[in-house]
């Protein structure tokens, strides 16, 4: 098999540098198969192929990203860049994320690609990339640093539901599964609506920040039954994925810790263990044999946050 990470560019610059059916049935996954139950959200800087397929071994899906694709989020990347975040700021983003998909055509982790834009435009075109690779396509509606939310990315986006639907629907029509990706907590937002909303501009999946409002995910579950439902946040052992999942994810999605093996192997066992134990799911979702070599003890135990 070829390794198609050879010769992969670090793309990233650091400091001031230029009623619903069984669970399975929600959402459509295209040729690569079955619904994900763990997922890698995506980290600034750090999400990449490289990063994905690291985590191979461990989850379903990875969310690349977040790429910012016009010229008012590049700037705005090039700010926080300035006071030292790591962003992905490639000559050409959609060259990158073309490149970077490519490189994971051979692994076992399907791609998504998380995208921060302030215009439509950008969001059309980096989602045909991703229809073409079978990758899913995430509308960053999530982040909420000032630099970014002064173009109109990220949290300012949430907050405008009728412009977010519009990159929904530009998105669905380039024919790539489109996420959303959005937070619990944010003043003058209902997300229940939200995700209704989004349901009906052609959203297939709803992958929430709960933030310290857990029980946002029932609330989420019972206004848009057929969006496939992501529960992020402090995502580390088996008594946050049940939480979760018995609020009404379908998923969860591992954020910071995505880099450490031993939290990825703890998840990913509780996530199969949940499923494994109701015999009336549809046992979709292709199963894991983690690496059996890392600690899993208490002591091991990463605090939320």
């Amino acid at each position: 098999m070829t390794n198609r990470l050879d010769g992969v560019p670090d793309s990233r610059t650091v400091g001031p540098v230029d009623e619903r059916g069984e669970r399975g049935e929600r959402g459509e996954w295209g040729e690569r198969g079955d619904a994900p139950r763990l997922l890698l959200a995506s980290l600034s800087g750090e999400a990449d192929a490289r990063w994905a397929h690291a985590g191979s071994p461990y989850a379903d899906l990875a969310m690349l990203g977040g790429v910012t694709v016009d010229a008012r989020s590049r700037e705005a990347a090039r700010r926080l860049v300035r006071r030292d975040r790591s962003e992905f700021l490639p000559p050409d983003p959609l060259v990158f994320i073309d490149f970077q998909l490519a490189a994971l055509a051979d692994s076992p982790i399907r791609a998504g690609v998380n995208v921060r834009s302030a215009t439509v435009g950008p969001v059309a075109a980096a989602a045909r990339l991703c229809a073409a690779h079978d990758a899913v396509f995430e509308v960053n509606a999530h982040c909420r640093q000032d630099e970014l939310c002064r173009v109109g990315c990220g949290e300012t986006l949430l907050r405008d539901t009728a412009r977010l639907c519009e990159f929904v629907s530009a998105a669905a029509d380039a024919g790539a599964p489109v996420s959303v990706k959005v937070r619990a907590e944010v003043p003058g937002v209902d997300l229940a609506e939200t995700a209704r909303r989004v349901q009906e501009a052609g959203a297939t999946v709803f992958h929430v920040d709960a933030m310290d409002s857990e029980s946002v995910i029932a609330d989420v579950d019972r206004a848009a039954p057929e969006l496939f439902l992501v529960a992020n946040n402090g995502v580390r052992d088996g008594a946050t994925v049940a939480e979760y999942l018995d609020y009404g994810a379908d998923a969860v999605s591992v954020g910071r810790p995505s880099t450490d093996p031993r939290v990825l192997q703890r998840v990913r066992r509780a996530v199969d263990d949940w499923f494994a134990a109701r015999s009336a799911d549809t046992g979709r979702g292709r199963p894991h044999q983690p690496p059996d070599t890392l600690a899993t003890s208490d002591d091991d135990r990463v605090d939320r946050s």
